[in-house]
């Protein structure tokens, strides 16, 4: 089996191409914004200066593991994308530009070709008319199913923007315009796919829901390298501070936002809340979140485990996720994870976290609180969250990853 892997971004470190490169099965990675070694040595200086914290995210555009031969990169794609990302405001502007994306980047592949590949890998949304063609050629199509399926995530996000109004612009009811074309759009790649990969349970529910080809699904939970760094002092060894709680990923609905500050008045006196990531909520939303959040926003990637370091806990009461890669690294630091069925995580309930129903947030406050005045029950799952990320590390992933592919040679 040869690989030809279309991917938008450099989703997981470029784990995917990564994997298929190291099994001698990659043909070609096809790619937006991809820096080569060259560019990568004339903007490294640039990163010291103020500001260059951009530069720094854009030098992760690059995977070591990948020879430059074997990538093929669309750098005008790539910047067009990011341009019109920043300006898409409402959940129709942003769906308008994926289905640009997805549908720009599989006609650059198909003036491509597919070279001596015998499979193709892509990601939903961004590869209909690239798979519709392999077909016609006699490949064999993966997709890989990021998140819950579209219209599933819009029925979760009305419900939550009509319980918490105020926070967050989010499509209302049954989708319309460019949402309903990328549901749709989504759901036509489950057609031509000879594999959908999901990164956990609640991924295949969702597909099952909308009477998808669930008998065409496997569930491969992801992998992340091993945590970088050593923890600060956690609560067990300083009992009289607060317990300090992080979440990590955007501010707003469909992370679960409302519920990190509904749960953070609860537990005022005893926990300390901090949130890292890009702000998607509404001024007025996110006003009130920082009376009892301390709220970074974005930071670059490579200081994200300063904040792992920092916790005691991590939290993400998510609405929508496919497996938030988030709570694996958390486990990987060693970081007790009080999450929701929806997150798609590997936590085990009362083992290396909590998994508590979505919008709980007494429950939420009751771990927690347990968790400040047992700091023997803390340390025991912090301990328990190593060995869980043990079996879900970059090499364990390409054992599952390879094992469903290779179902299709």
């Amino acid at each position: 089996m040869k690989f030809a892997v279309a991917q938008l971004g450099a989703r997981m470190h470029y784990a995917v191409p990564e994997i298929l490169e190291s099994a001698g099965a990659l043909e070609r990675l096809y790619t937006d914004l991809y820096l080569g070694p060259w560019t990568r040595r004339a903007l490294g200086p640039l990163t010291a200066l103020p500001g260059g914290g951009g530069l720094r995210a854009l030098l992760g555009r690059h995977c070591a593991a990948l020879p430059e031969g074997r990538v093929t990169s669309f750098p005008a794609l790539g910047l067009a994308y990011s341009r019109r990302r920043a300006r898409a405001r409402t959940p129709e502007e942003q769906a308008a530009v994926f289905l640009w994306a997805g549908e720009t980047l599989c006609r650059k592949l198909a003036a491509q070709g597919p070279g001596a590949a015998t499979h193709t890998y892509s990601f939903n949304t961004a590869g209909l008319e690239w798979m519709r063609a392999s077909r016609a050629r006699g490949l064999k199509n993966v997709v890989e199913q990021t998140l819950a399926p579209k219209r599933v995530e819009v029925e979760l996000l009305a419900r939550e923007a009509a319980l918490h109004p105020g926070w967050e612009h989010a499509p209302a009811g049954e989708p319309t315009g460019a949402v309903l074309a990328l549901a749709e759009r989504e759901e036509a790649e489950w057609a031509e796919a000879d594999l959908i990969l999901c990164g956990s349970g609640f991924v295949r529910e969702g597909i099952a829901a909308r009477g998808g080809p669930v008998e065409r699904c496997a569930v491969v939970p992801y992998g992340v390298a091993p945590a970088s760094g050593r923890p600060g002092p956690r609560l067990w060894e300083e009992p009289s501070r607060p317990l300090r709680v992080l979440t990590v990923g955007a501010v707003g609905l469909r992370k679960g936002s409302p519920y990190v500050l509904e749960t953070a008045r609860l537990c005022r006196g005893q926990a300390v809340f901090r949130m890292v990531g890009p702000i998607h909520a509404e001024a007025s939303a996110l006003h009130a979140l920082s009376q009892e959040v301390e709220v970074l926003g974005p930071i670059p990637r490579s200081e994200i485990a300063r904040q792992y370091a920092w916790a005691d806990v991590f939290f993400l009461p998510s609405v929508c996720e496919g497996s938030a890669t988030v709570t694996y690294e958390a486990l990987a630091h060693g970081l007790p994870v009080l999450t929701t069925p929806n997150a798609g995580s590997v936590v085990t309930h009362g083992r290396d976290g909590w998994v508590v129903p979505l919008g709980d947030t007494a429950g939420m406050a009751m771990c927690l609180a347990t968790l400040k005045h047992d700091v023997s029950c803390l340390r025991s799952a912090s301990e328990l969250a190593y060995t869980t990320s043990n079996s879900y590390n970059i090499a364990f992933y390409r054992d599952r990853l390879m094992n469903s592919i290779q179902t299709l040679a």
